[in-house]
């Protein structure tokens, strides 16, 4: 008889929640946990997560070390390097967590990150608290499954969490009832829109007809008939019958104007003005504020990603936002031209930030300067002169 080894199930303790445990295979359905596929469905969270993941894709890392800032620049063999980290930080707003292997040589160096899903990896708490381990099922058959990874070959960035830092929220999970009434909402919109588009109008018999109700039907089939036959023509009715279109009611209207409340409930848990989902946001604000709000919104998405890479990374890392709101550069070079016309900095610093920022090439010539012109200066003689002379040829006589 064969004897089998049971594998260990768990390299360490499970770190996941009572609320998971609660609400798994929850029989009334009332879980509150939303899937990230069947939220990117609703257009407000689609516009959402695109734009944000986007937008922080678009900053800059910067880092003191060179090969921590090559790493950085190319993370992976398998895409870009704007696609692979638009889609960690898509995951991150998502999930509430991101992960990403780090797969390194023998001297320890980074060589490629692998992007993980959520579903592909499973965290564990050691067992004596000094850190994480975690299982990864990879895509590769040649890889598998590789338990008891140490922390320090995954990139785990998180939001906000409610077991120290171990594992982020999601923030679908307190839109868990906006998008059910949203559901809701747009069910009953559809519904109201199919009767009234099902029942054109209404065919009165009068004059004290009396018909059971298979002579109705036979009517209204005979009515819908007789209109699609007339070529967009007048209906010919006799004094028995009366016909009364029917008109979209303001009810209705007001249905579909429930897409905003929802919408600005989708904003607000991001923590950005529903104008970045098409809202009208707060009308009193500059553009200038609304920039700076935003710019706020996005630093506390960054703030997590920088606070795990120089965790794991080696080299003082940050994140310049500026493209986001200046892809151009021309506010910032604005900025730098007031402060040199205010006396703050001088013309050579001015030229040397706008190189740094790369707005203008290091080869710049220098700045020629301008050549004093000489005017030739006509002497006029005069009367003296003249008289000069002949006092001269006076006394040489």
């Amino acid at each position: 008889m064969p004897i089998f080894k049971m594998p260990k199930v768990s390299p360490g303790l499970s770190i996941t929640t009572d609320d998971d445990v609660l609400h798994f295979l929850n029989p009334d359905n009332k879980s509150k946990y939303v899937d990230a596929r069947i939220a990117l469905k609703n257009s407000d969270i689609y516009s959402l997560i695109y734009q944000l993941s986007s937008d922080i894709a678009d900053a800059k890392f910067v880092a003191e070390s060179s090969r921590t800032q090559g790493i950085l620049n190319n993370p992976t063999l398998t895409s870009n390097a704007h696609a692979f980290w638009q889609s960690m930080f898509a995951q991150l707003l998502l999930g509430g967590e991101a992960y990403a292997y780090r797969w390194r040589n023998s001297n320890g160096t980074d060589t490629q990150w692998e992007y993980l899903r959520p579903s592909q990896v499973t965290p564990f708490l050691l067992e004596d608290g000094s850190g994480l381990v975690y299982n990864v099922t990879f895509d590769e058959l040649e890889v598998g499954v590789v338990q008891a990874i140490p922390q320090s070959n995954m990139i785990h960035i998180r939001l906000l969490s409610q077991n120290g830092g171990k594992t982020g929220i999601s923030p679908l999970a307190s839109l868990a009832d906006e998008l059910a009434i949203r559901d809701s909402s747009n069910q009953l919109t559809l519904a109201a829109l199919g009767r009234s588009i099902m029942a054109p109008g209404i065919l009165s018999i009068t004059k004290g007809g009396l018909l059971n109700g298979k002579m109705k039907a036979q009517r209204s089939k005979e009515f819908m008939k007789q209109m699609n036959n007339s070529d967009n023509g007048p209906i010919v009715l006799d004094d028995l019958e009366k016909y009364q279109p029917l008109e979209i009611q303001g009810n209705v209207a007001q249905l579909l104007n429930q897409a905003s409340w929802t919408g600005a409930q989708i904003a607000k848990v991001y923590g950005v003005s529903d104008s970045v989902i098409n809202g009208q946001g707060d009308q009193q604000s500059s553009i200038d504020m609304m920039n700076a709000n935003y710019l706020q919104s996005l630093s506390r998405f960054t703030n997590s990603v920088i606070a795990e890479l120089n965790n794991k990374l080696a080299g003082q890392i940050k994140m310049d936002l500026r493209p986001v709101i200046d892809p151009t550069g021309d506010a910032y070079v604005t900025s730098i031209s007031n402060l040199q016309k205010n006396g703050t900095i001088a013309a050579n610093q001015a030229t040397w930030l706008l190189q740094q920022a790369g707005y203008l090439p290091e080869d710049l010539p220098e700045k020629e300067q301008p050549q004093a012109q000489v005017q030739a200066v006509q002497v006029v003689p005069g009367d003296d002169a003249t008289k000069g002379g002949v006092n001269d040829d006076e006394d040489s006589n």
